[in-house]
C-alpha cells in the first residue's frame, strides 16, 4: 500500500539554470544534491527543508540517453499556499510569467511558469 508521493521528477534542459530559478526565484530549498561518476547529477528541492515530498532536477538529455522511452514530459502539479496574493506578486514582482487568478470551487489558483517555460498552478484552498 502506498503510504505518500516522496519525489517527483522533473526533467530539466538546463540544471543549473533550474535551479537557481527554483530557489532564488520561487523560493525552494536545496535538500539534497548528487554527482555520480557517470555523469548523472540530481539536486533534490523542496518548498521546505523538511516538506514530504520533494522534486527531482534531472538532466532531460543523460536520462534519456541511459533510460530510452523514459516520459520525459513535464508533470502536472499543483502547489498550495496560504497566502495566494502575496505569493503571485513576488512571482510577478521578479518576471516570471503568471496567469491570471482565478476563482474555482475548490479556492482560488493561478498558473506559472519556470525558466523552461513549464507551467505550473498554484491553489490557495477555499478556507
Amino acid at each position: 500500500m502506498f503510504s505518500k508521493v516522496g519525489q517527483i521528477m522533473l526533467y530539466v534542459n538546463n540544471q543549473d539554470e533550474s535551479l537557481a530559478f527554483w530557489t532564488e526565484v520561487a523560493g525552494f530549498h536545496i535538500v539534497d544534491e548528487v554527482n555520480l561518476d557517470e555523469g548523472m547529477r540530481w539536486i533534490e528541492i523542496a518548498p521546505t527543508p523538511n516538506s514530504q515530498t520533494s522534486i527531482i532536477l534531472h538532466d532531460k538529455e543523460f536520462v534519456e540517453q541511459m533510460s530510452a522511452g523514459v516520459n520525459l514530459g513535464t508533470p502536472s502539479l499543483m502547489f498550495f499556499t496560504e497566502n495566494l496574493d502575496q505569493l503571485y506578486a513576488d512571482l510577478a514582482g521578479k518576471h516570471v510569467t503568471v496567469g491570471e487568478i482565478v476563482e474555482m470551487p475548490t479556492g482560488r489558483v493561478f498558473n506559472f511558469a519556470d525558466n523552461e517555460g513549464n507551467y505550473f498552478a498554484v491553489l490557495e484552498r477555499a478556507k
